[in-house]
């Protein structure tokens, strides 16, 4: 370990939070590690298991115990298995996965608890009780069939809380599991945390328990935020790896608390605020969009303001600049996927490729056309997993003219053109989810049940998209533009960010955040979690970049809300926005 003398602040910071982390691992302490944006949490997380690895991995085997380890994403899971080596006694996974491990040999006790879950007495209804169908979890789906009944995501999480209450089942976690390890822990179901609070931390006798995040990133609404317990150990990580110090100085005058440390003193970069409160013309109304300015105006002053950037030294290449919208509906316009949008209820259906169509388009059909226009069949063929039969000229043909087809279409046609040419082409196969799927579109009747009927009514109002749609959604998944949503970047970094703050949905109001931010004694006891979710998701963004940050607020700003502007980012770094 390098001398403290040759560590830089934030190293210095990362190293006092790790060894008492360590502390706590030694002692068999449960812990709570709070790391603010840009700290290396998941760094922490990782040297932590790599510590368990070297000191108890060989008794842990011995014993036929592993260390579990609940991430979010498959990305970060992907990412602890590969910096712990695969190790055995690491069990990494996303919590839907981990609990479905833990309860599903339980099968008598879940054929007992799944009748009492939400919508499942409708379900069952039909079919006369759950009786001895086996209990399963798949893709995520619920459904009844004649031999088990598969779960939805959350009836895993509900099922695993119910079995908590059981001894014997609290008795098999810990001698599998003797230590716990939570990524993102202010993300985690509140009811998850609570049943972990009365059935391990409160009788101390569960596994060791240690949470790493920051509850000041929480911004979905199931996640439980600050967790306090008596039993838990709260350590600190005030450092800051990502950003230079002029974003650093902001994020630290809006968290005292939580002071961090950059790595270098001495570099450069900038901070602005723009706001837009010296514009005449009439704003609009309405409960979500009030005081804000119209679409075209806002979309010219986002242009004006980027054209100034530029004179500054900006680079908009999608490599270096992200511009932070709102919400995926107004991005969605922005981008030119509006009406693919408007099909689905929950924005993860389409952006994190939930459904199976969008999955098919994006990850495989796009990949396979855009190396057919570039003559590269090989990977065009890998993305298929393999060269398909072509036996003669012929065959290739026929592949060629049905991709030449294929591109016609994507390029004028709707996305159900585009599915009915591969049915009847079959180059390339469409995938049996999604050929299921419209094999039921093509079978519903009046007697179609009707959560059935809700699905597959989805997939006509998607079938009526022009393709071009599923080309925007590909381009914005794969961050080829330099647009993305707040919520969407949680966790990612960039050279330089824009944040556009406006209105247009019911949830937010900066406004409103920053006037409260003034004075905290002023928020109403029935809106401090609005109050949280508003300043969570400013901190958010306004953490994201490593040199350079400027935020445009499309709403009108009023004194108290500028004076908390002036507070966090200094008074010479708030200007008028350039106007048209």
């Amino acid at each position: 370990m390098p001398d403290d003398a040759a560590l830089n602040p934030a190293e210095q910071a990362a190293q006092e939070a790790q060894g008492r982390v360590l502390q706590c691992i030694d002692s068999r302490t449960s812990f709570l590690l709070e790391a603010g944006a840009g700290a290396g949490k998941t760094h922490s997380l990782i040297n932590a298991l790599r510590y368990v690895i070297d000191k108890h991995g060989v008794q842990l085997r011995r014993r036929h115990q592993r260390v579990a380890c609940i991430t979010y994403t498959n990305v970060a899971n992907d990412e602890i298995k590969s910096r712990t080596d695969g190790h055995p006694i690491v069990r990494s996974d996303t919590i839907h996965s981990f609990c479905w491990s833990l309860i599903k040999d339980f099968q008598p006790q879940l054929r007992a608890a799944v009748p009492t879950l939400k919508h499942w007495p409708e379900r069952l209804a039909d079919v006369g009780g759950i009786g001895t169908r086996a209990v399963e979890y798949g893709l995520g789906y619920p459904k009844v069939e004649d031999t088990q009944v598969l779960l939805y995501h959350d009836d895993v999480l509900a099922l695993t809380i119910e079995l908590m209450k059981l001894p014997k089942f609290r008795t098999l976690f810990v001698e599998r599991f003797p230590i716990l390890l939570i990524d993102e822990y202010q993300d985690t179901d509140a009811s998850f945390i609570d049943a972990m609070k009365v059935h391990f931390l409160d009788s101390g006798s569960g596994p060791l328990l240690g949470l790493f995040g920051d509850h000041w990133q929480k911004i979905y609404g199931d996640g439980c935020g600050k967790v306090d317990h008596s039993r838990l150990v709260s350590i600190g990580k005030s450092a800051n790896f990502r950003s230079v110090p002029a974003v650093v100085e902001v994020l630290n005058r809006m968290r005292p608390e939580l002071p961090q440390a950059v790595t270098n003193p001495d570099a450069q970069g900038s901070v602005a605020v723009y706001h837009t409160n010296l514009w005449a013309g009439a704003r609009r109304t309405g409960q979500h969009w009030a005081g804000d300015l119209p679409p075209e105006e806002s979309h010219r002053c986002l242009d004006l303001l980027m054209s100034r950037l530029r004179t500054e030294g900006w680079d908009f290449s999608p490599e270096k600049t992200k511009i932070l919208m709102l919400t995926h509906k107004v991005l969605a316009k922005e981008q030119g996927y509006n009406n693919l949008a408007n099909v689905f209820p929950f924005n993860d259906m389409y952006i994190k490729k939930d459904d199976a169509h969008i999955a098919f388009f994006v990850d495989t059909l796009e990949p396979i056309c855009s190396a057919f226009e570039k003559g590269q069949y090989g990977e065009m063929f890998a993305v298929l997993g393999g060269s398909p039969a072509i036996h003669s000229h012929a065959d290739k043909v026929e592949w060629t003219e049905s991709m030449n087809a294929l591109l016609a279409l994507r390029a004028t046609g709707s996305i159900g053109a585009v599915l009915d040419h591969l049915r009847r082409a079959k180059r390339p196969q469409l995938p049996d989810a999604v050929e299921r799927k419209e094999r039921e579109l093509e079978r519903m009747t009046a007697d179609t049940p009707a959560d059935e009927v809700t699905v597959v009514e989805r997939l006509r109002s998607l079938r009526e998209v022009s393709y071009r749609e599923v080309c925007a959604l590909d381009k914005f998944i794969d961050g080829h533009t330099p647009f993305a949503t707040k919520h969407g970047v949680k966790g990612a970094e960039f050279e330089n960010v824009i944040v556009v703050l406006g209105r247009g949905w019911n949830h937010y109001d900066f406004n409103q955040m920053l006037e409260w931010a003034a004075a905290p004694s002023t928020i109403p006891a029935d809106k401090q979690e609005t109050f949280e979710r508003n300043r969570n998701l400013f901190y958010v963004v306004c953490s994201r970049p490593k040199t350079r940050l400027a935020l445009l607020f499309t709403q009108r700003l009023s004194s108290a809300a500028l004076r908390t502007l002036e507070r966090w980012f200094g008074s010479g770094a708030i200007h008028a926005a350039p106007l048209s």
